[in-house]
């Protein structure tokens, strides 16, 4: 698809904004309207959809920011925070007439506290940077989704993000302490701090996984952990993926809880090996890595009781790491999952739904039966202990037709995980992948309720707007006392 033109009254209106924005950011490079310095924006991590944004700003101060989005409430244009743009959701995705904040150049930790436990640091900080930073002393953040070398904090709390230690650990929202918000009016608010917990509303709960919508993250504060004294990988290989499944509930089931739990099918798995050499056995079906942390006696215990657990479930294969640079090439294959499903495809599209772990082998039967209605082959990796699915439905944009029936088999696996009782999302947000489908899950006066908190922050809804509401009410019709241009349905976004 070739980027759309812009027209005379586009571009003058984008010179006119960049113009005043760069009265408030005058460094170099600070505002981009070049339409090629703009094409690196006009995409997150769901690359099949592409807009490129009418103006990039990049501030490097918290009141920069303020004067940023104060500039745009007054003069009523639309603001799309990003971090590092690798949001799977669209929930970075640009608008052709709004203004593009991104945080990239919020990347320095301000305070490392082992005494409280916490960091304090800028959104553009990196998931991995955090840990990077405290290791030295034996402690690490616990949140590590796959991205974890390129996505930043910010980003994280705008998803909620988990990773494979989040069954044990939480996601980001059971690891964040406290954060600095800047408004759409321009208003610097703070939540929480380095306290545990605070009186009142849970802010943090309801900005973390917000996805914009509320207000730019323009500080975090993260609680670390110590690091655990011991910590042994299991590599468990099943005949088939529902006696896999049948082994995940029955390790939780008996009150074990690992500090990770993944499952892969042979699909995945295949992929996985011949891209990193981990050392997974390819005569399986599914294969499960399952990670245990703690004292050492305690680590032993544990790994005897799931090797049983494995074998009554009809494990094939058991093998348990002897050194932690064998576990750490478990988990290779793992963490490379997804660039090596690119390797067996044209492209992908990865879906996120959250089912209870007790359904697994009946969900996992119906992709199955899925994959075969659509004629697209699935690979699945996913976060197993938690529940939370990552199918990867293989595709070929270059057929026509392809793309659109990968969006469709897509739907139906997230509406199987409403039906079975789960979630339409566990971790990679709601974006524009899944807005159309939060009707199947929420009710119209559940909806109606989020949007009233949405106009509480953001009466005009010119932040990020077009992500998670399927509808875009009048905020007057929700008791506010704004009105913006009535009942918006929103466009098609351009795909390619």
């Amino acid at each position: 698809m070739k980027m759309p033109i812009p027209d005379q009254g586009t571009l003058a209106r984008r010179e006119i904004i960049a113009a005043e924005l760069a009265k408030i950011v005058p460094t170099e490079g600070g505002v981009i309207v070049d339409e090629d310095e703009l094409r690196p924006y006009e995409s997150d991590g769901l690359t099949a959809y592409r807009q490129p944004p009418l103006v990039v700003v990049l501030p490097e101060t918290v009141e920069q920011v303020a004067e940023i989005l104060r500039y745009c409430h007054k003069n009523e244009i639309k603001v799309v925070p990003r971090g590092a743009g690798t949001s799977l959701s669209g929930g970075a995705l640009p608008l052709a007439d709004g203004v593009l904040l991104s945080m990239a150049k919020f990347n320095r930790i301000l305070e490392v506290d082992f005494d409280n436990r916490c960091v304090v640091t800028q959104p553009g900080v990196t998931n991995l940077g955090i840990t990077n930073a405290v290791q030295h002393e034996g402690f690490y953040y616990a949140p590590d989704p796959s991205s974890q070398i390129a996505c930043t904090i910010g980003g994280n709390i705008a998803e909620n993000s988990g990773g494979v230690h989040c069954l044990k650990y939480g996601l980001t929202t059971n690891n964040v302490l406290g954060v600095e918000l800047v408004t759409i009016e321009g208003e610097v608010m703070r939540f929480g701090g380095k306290h545990l917990d605070a009186g009142g509303y849970d802010m943090l709960g309801l900005l973390t996984g917000s996805e914009g919508l509320l207000g730019v993250v323009s500080e975090v504060t993260v609680r670390i952990l110590r690091s655990p004294e011991t910590v042994r990988a299991m590599l468990t290989g099943f005949p088939t993926s529902e006696q896999a499944g049948d082994c995940v509930a029955k390790v939780i089931s008996a009150g074990i809880i690992p500090a990770g739990m993944e499952m892969m099918d042979k699909l995945a798995t295949r992929a996985a090996e011949d891209f990193v050499h981990a050392g997974y056995p390819l005569d399986v079906e599914a294969l499960i890595i399952i990670e245990l942390d703690g004292p050492a006696v305690e680590v032993d215990h544990l790994i005897e009781r799931v090797t049983g657990i494995a074998r009554e479930c009809g494990a094939s294969t058991i093998r348990v790491s002897e050194s932690d640079a064998e576990r750490q090439a478990f988990w290779a294959g793992r963490k490379a999952a997804f660039p090596a499903v690119g390797r067996i495809s044209p492209d992908y599209y990865c879906m996120d739904g959250t089912i209870p772990r007790g359904r697994l082998p009946e969900v996992l039967k119906r992709m199955a039966e899925l994959s075969d209605k659509y004629g697209l082959r699935v690979a699945n990796v996913f976060h197993a202990g938690d529940g939370n699915l990552h199918p990867l439905i293989l595709y070929d944009a270059n057929v026509p037709g392809e793309l659109e029936k990968a969006e469709e088999f897509g739907a139906d696996i997230l509406k199987l995980c409403v039906e079975v009782g789960g979630v339409l999302t566990g971790e990679h947000g709601v974006g524009v992948e899944k807005r159309d489908l939060m009707p199947e899950m929420f009710s119209e006066e559940d909806l109606n309720q989020q949007m009233r908190v949405k106009c509480a922050f953001d009466p005009l809804s010119l932040l990020n707007p077009g992500k998670m509401f399927p509808v875009l009410h009048r905020c007057a019709e929700l008791g506010r006392v704004h009105v913006h241009n009535g009942e918006t349905r929103f466009p098609d976004i351009p795909r390619f």
